[in-house]
């Protein structure tokens, strides 16, 4: 039996690298014939890093994983099937994979040929809409769901919808080692001559600490000698985003409370064994974790295997654990409450004795070779029940295989603190040309995007350029200028509808995916000041670009009678201009095509999601079949032109194609498969993405990967050289549509397995 697990891993410090690393040596302690962890199999170790060799790992990892790598998940999954493994075991918790809630996983458990065991140490009892779908996915590809409590059950089979026969209770393993007779932790100096109450893991505000701090003055007054020691490192997250900022608000709070002297911090990460010491050696341990929201807790399992009288607060796992007199609850920021119950067991030896008899003997059977001998069985029951032929083995839409890393690099090239520089010679910036409304809210929907897939630094901290941008180009009226020279001199009073409708869209998408409370507000306060220029709109893809802003605000606030109201006016134009043009052979909104010609159905799209409006869904599926037959046909994107546009009853013109082209056609597939839910969408996506990589006409990639730039434009004689921000941004955005779209590969793929067998 060889086993492939998924999961951390150490030496990265985290409670899952530690359950992993424990579960293997459990599984292998069963088998005392193996000289090394690798004859039972390997680790595919999820990495927080960009660097592959952030962690020196041990040779059992023979696959890493960066977590924000959607490529490497399809790799990982390619090693797996061709490996020797018979089963895998994959940890899961939200926060370890990419995408939201961890969605870069699905594709990864999608493609494997083995069985899957997928151990959950996160159950929430209100998930959002992607984490109930992640369950639930995860449920369906695993033989097996894992999970530690009773709760657990309850919330999988009622919430999620999980048959209760995929799913099994093995408790939280604990270390298979006693104390030794003589303690060294007893003689620490935070120990000699000290009565302890111990809190151990990775420090965060999470953990209701300064509970414990606030009832140390009344235990203290009872138990001068009392020490509460919190055994651990700050958490590796924390310590990036607010450095030590909680452990000294903690030393800061026991210093008002006048008990300074009470508190000792051992800035640590124990191994096994001198954790079972630290835990024999206080007196209580405590868990002062603020609510009820904890499935499993690792560090509580622990204590009680060690046989250590535990009070805690009654989060889930511990009303479980601690039943039957095997610890003492207290409810949750009582520090009140709290003090009473140790001073209580420190009055009475015999109390506190039988809390701990009580823990020991129940830890014995949460031993890890007990828990490894559970999770053997439930590997082999998985693979004698395993069938290939069973495995529908699929072909993505999505291949990501071609797609080229996402690279900022060319647009932090071509951005400078005024705002993005809108042309460019070859790779280099053309100052000369200066800066463009247009660009600059392309710019800040690519930002946004950029980094909502994977929080960037880098697209964060581009983010508040082009928004000072678009507020220094309103005007006092509400209404936008356009275009600004390298000297930062206005070239115009107003600007064109054209860019006041991406202006809006960029704000809209801004108000409702917020990277920050003050973004969202300053978004507001320039978006709501334009309102009073929609109705003076018209030109159509002025108006289309403004209903797909107005959409997106719509999201934030869905309530808004007056912005829906304003929304159902500006769609009208769009139905209004279709009626008049479109016959049984022409089916659009003008006498010509002319640029960016998806805009128009895509707006009807967002509109119709909105507001239920039957004839914008209708207009909007005609004109997008219209557009697919003219532009698709050859099995590869050759949109119209800009040499003359497409007149109707004329000849369609093929170069100069543009890439704001292609964007428009990316973005309304993939709206539209998220109304319609139609995989044929996201392959039409696909298709018009790849026009970038070259599958076009001339058979020519637009997107350089020397400068990470897009070429502006594909000619009779070839490739336009420039790599303007046009079309560089309109490369990224549609680069990003489609890693999103990838996400959502489980789901069209298992539609197109239902419309095969249909």
């Amino acid at each position: 039996m060889k086993i492939a697990y998924i999961s951390t891993y150490p030496p990265r410090e985290c409670g899952l690298a530690t359950f992993n690393n424990n579960l293997m040596r459990a599984v292998s302690a069963n088998f005392p014939n193996r000289k090394s962890l690798l004859e039972g199999g390997f680790v595919v170790a999820m990495n927080d890093s960009e660097d592959m060799h952030e962690y020196e790992y041990p040779e059992e990892v023979k696959y890493i994983i960066r977590q924000n790598h959607q490529k490497d998940y399809i790799r990982a999954a390619n090693y797996i099937n061709t490996s020797t493994a018979d089963v895998c075991i994959m940890e899961h918790e939200f926060g370890i994979y990419g995408g939201e809630s961890g969605i870069y996983i699905l594709p990864l458990i999608n493609r494997l040929e083995k069985p899957l065991i997928s151990i959950l140490h996160t159950i929430l009892r209100e998930p959002s809409y992607v984490q109930r779908i992640i369950i639930r996915e995860i449920a369906e590809q695993s033989a097996k769901i894992i999970v530690m409590s009773k709760r657990a059950v309850e919330f999988l089979t009622t919430i999620y919808e999980i048959p209760i026969e995929k799913i099994q209770i093995i408790e939280h393993g604990v270390p298979d080692v006693e104390a030794p007779e003589d303690n060294p932790v007893k003689n620490l100096s935070q120990f000699k001559n000290h009565r302890v109450l111990l809190t151990f893991g990775l420090i965060s505000r999470n953990k209701g600490l300064e509970t414990v701090i606030q009832a140390l003055p009344k235990i203290v007054e009872k138990n001068p000698d009392v020490v509460y020691v919190i055994l651990g490192n700050t958490h590796p997250g924390v310590i990036k985003s607010s450095g030590e900022e909680y452990r000294d608000s903690l030393k800061s709070l026991a210093a008002k409370l006048g008990v300074s002297k009470n508190l000792a911090f051992i800035n640590k990460f124990v191994s096994e064994e001198e954790l079972v010491n630290y835990l024999t050696a206080c007196e209580i341990y405590v868990t002062p974790y603020l609510n009820e929201a904890q499935i499993t807790s690792g560090t509580l399992s622990y204590a009680v295997g060690s046989g250590a009288a535990v009070v805690s607060t009654p989060y889930w796992h511990a009303q479980e654990l601690l039943d039957h007199n095997r610890g003492r609850l207290f409810d949750f920021k009582d520090s009140e409450a709290l003090a009473d119950i140790v001073n209580e067991l420190l009055a009475q030896d015999r109390i506190l004795q039988e809390l701990k008899d009580n823990a020991y003997e129940y830890g014995l059977h949460l031993r890890w070779p007990v828990i490894g001998a559970e999770f053997i069985k439930v590997a082999q029951e998985s693979s004698r029940t395993h069938s290939f032929s069973d495995q529908i083995l699929r072909n993505s839409i999505v291949d990501p295989e071609i797609l080229p890393k996402f690279s900022l690099t060319h647009v932090v090239r071509l951005t400078d603190d005024t705002g993005i520089v809108q042309h460019a010679k070859y790779g280099i910036p053309n100052l000369k040309e200066g800066y463009c409304l247009d660009d600059n809210a392309r710019a800040l929907i690519m930002a946004l995007m950029a980094y909502q897939r994977n929080k960037s630094k880098e697209a964060f901290e581009l983010l508040p350029v082009y928004l000072s941008y678009i507020h220094y180009m309103q005007t006092e009226d509400g209404n936008f200028r356009n275009f600004l020279s390298f000297s930062r001199e206005y070239l115009d009073e107003v600007g064109s509808e054209d860019s006041f409708g991406r202006t809006i869209w960029a704000l809209g998408h801004l108000i409702s995916c917020a990277a920050s409370n003050s973004y969202r507000e300053f978004a507001l306060e320039i978006f709501q000041r334009s309102i009073p220029h929609f109705k003076a709109l018209k030109h159509l893809r002025g108006v289309a670009n403004t209903i797909i802003g107005i959409a997106l605000y719509l999201q934030a606030f869905p309530t808004d009678e007056g912005m829906i109201r304003e929304l159902a006016e500006l769609t009208q134009p769009l139905i209004d201009a279709y009626d008049r043009h479109h016959d049984a052979e022409w089916h659009w909104f003008e006498e010509k095509m002319t640029y960016d010609n998806a805009i128009l159905p895509l707006a009807l799209l967002h509109s119709a999601e909105i507001t239920g409006n039957e004839r914008a869904k209708e207009i909007a599926l005609e004109s997008m079949a219209f557009l697919d037959d003219l532009t698709l046909s050859n099995g590869y994107l050759s949109p119209v032109g800009n040499e003359g546009w497409y007149h109707k009853g004329g000849t369609f013109p093929i170069f100069d194609q543009q890439a704001i082209e292609t964007m428009a056609m990316v973005l309304m597939h993939f709206q539209a498969y998220q109304i319609f839910r139609k995989p044929e969408y996201i392959e039409k996506m696909f298709i018009c993405y790849k026009w970038f990589l070259g599958e076009n006409t001339l058979r020519a990639p637009l997107y350089d990967h020397e400068t990470k730039g897009c070429c502006d434009g594909l000619l009779p004689t070839g490739i336009n050289r420039n790599q303007g921000a046009e079309s560089t941004l309109a490369y990224l955005i549609s680069h990003l549509t489609v890693l999103k779209a990838f996400e959502l590969e489980y789901e069209y793929n298992k539609i197109g397995q239902r419309l095969e067998i249909c």
